[in-house]
């Protein structure tokens, strides 16, 4: 690994051309932070939209960097798809998706808050693939690709299995998808099952979090594919589990329930969330 947090993939049994993305989703990862971060310096000029509702906020600093991103992407792989947040779809011909949340905790950004990231997956076979996360204003970046494990600024990470909810954090999501009563509920019958919960406004990084063991889990019951890509190669390369994500091109737009979790935390995460015929259909 070199001193950013790169992880060497020479000679390493990765998919054909995982290796160039990788490189390059890390050298975008770091480009597209700076201009995230370069407008969170002065966003008290950013015109702030709302989309769902008032606290579902947008600005042009989320449509540039995703813009950014976009482009490189295409220019250096013109056969990927791309998903992202702001713009929507675009099919490819090439087996690999780049799936990006130009700026994941955009609430917490214009609030002035560090709990942001610039978040880039991509999915090949319909599963993650790799993960880069960066954090520019908490200056960690995330790494992982497909076998080759992940990396929180170099270094190598590893879920302890003896982490259970009882012990540990859980991350809890919620947005306007899920009423006041329901997420009432999900905080309630954690704190009922002997765990505690923690909620910074980024899905992104507390997924990333589970990877890191600074959470046992995360749960939310609607999530977008760019919230949680990149961080489920993350989890998986760290040694967890996560729900698998629906990612046929009918289905890839649309929200889906998100648990992800060490080995210690999943049983009991996967019950307080009543999905176990989930789990039993889908893995």
């Amino acid at each position: 690994m070199d001193e950013q947090g790169a992880i060497q993939v020479e000679n390493a049994p990765v998919l054909e051309g995982l290796k160039e993305r990788l490189a390059l989703a890390e050298e975008v990862g770091r480009e597209a932070a700076a201009l995230a971060f370069d407008y969170f310096e002065r966003r008290e000029s950013l015109l702030v939209e709302t989309k769902r509702d008032m606290h579902d906020v947008v600005s042009i600093a989320d449509r540039e960097v995703e813009t950014l991103i976009r482009q490189k992407m295409r220019a250096a792989f013109p056969d990927d798809g791309f998903l992202g947040e702001e713009f929507g779809l675009e099919a490819g011909s090439s087996s690999f998706t780049w799936v990006v949340d130009p700026i994941d905790g955009t609430n917490p950004f214009v609030n002035g808050m560090p709990n942001w990231c610039v978040s880039i997956g991509l999915i090949e076979g319909g599963k993650p693939a790799l993960g880069v996360i960066v954090s520019p204003c908490l200056r960690e970046t995330y790494v992982s690709a497909r076998g080759l494990g992940a990396t929180l600024n170099g270094r190598r990470l590893a879920i302890d299995p003896a982490r259970t909810i009882r012990n540990g954090i859980t991350g809890l999501g919620s947005n306007s998808h899920v009423t006041p009563d329901f997420a009432a509920d999900m905080v309630r019958d954690l704190l009922t099952a002997g765990g505690s919960f923690f909620r910074n406004g980024s899905g992104a990084l507390m997924l990333a979090y589970v990877a890191a063991g600074r959470l046992v889990g995360y749960y939310e019951p609607v999530m977008h594919a760019w919230d949680c890509m990149a961080a489920y190669s993350l989890i998986t390369e760290a040694g967890g589990w996560h729900m698998p994500f629906p990612t046929e091109p009918e289905r890839i737009t649309r929200g889906a329930l998100v648990i992800a979790a060490g080995p210690g935390a999943k049983d009991d995460l996967v019950r307080l969330a009543g999905a176990e015929a989930a789990v039993q259909t889908f893995g």
